[in-house]
């Protein structure tokens, strides 16, 4: 379980997003979630950050890879990343469009 899910890493992961492919984001997106938990087992374990997640959170995670400036909220393609970032740390599936 990765730590608490904040508002800046929500962004950070949307912004990770943008730069990927649209076909390929949910997959990126689960790689993101795993090693954001990965972090987290290894900071609770050895009480270090970890040398390639960082310190367990989606933000750590996701600033390992380039980050779109962050747009606003007019942005269609920064708004279904930030959806499908939501809906992962909800837990929820995917909407189909």
């Amino acid at each position: 379980m990765l730590r608490p899910v904040l508002p800046g890493d929500i962004s950070c992961a949307a912004r990770a997003l943008l730069m990927v492919p649209e076909g390929a984001r949910q997959r990126f997106l689960g790689t993101l979630m795993e090693g954001a938990a990965c972090a987290a087992a290894h900071m609770r374990a050895v009480r270090r950050v970890h040398p390639v997640w960082g310190n367990g959170t989606l933000m750590a995670a996701a600033r390992r890879f380039p980050l779109a400036d962050e747009p606003d909220y007019g942005d269609p393609d920064y708004c279904r990343c930030t959806i499908l970032v939501l809906q992962a740390t909800a837990g929820l599936s995917p909407v189909r469009s």
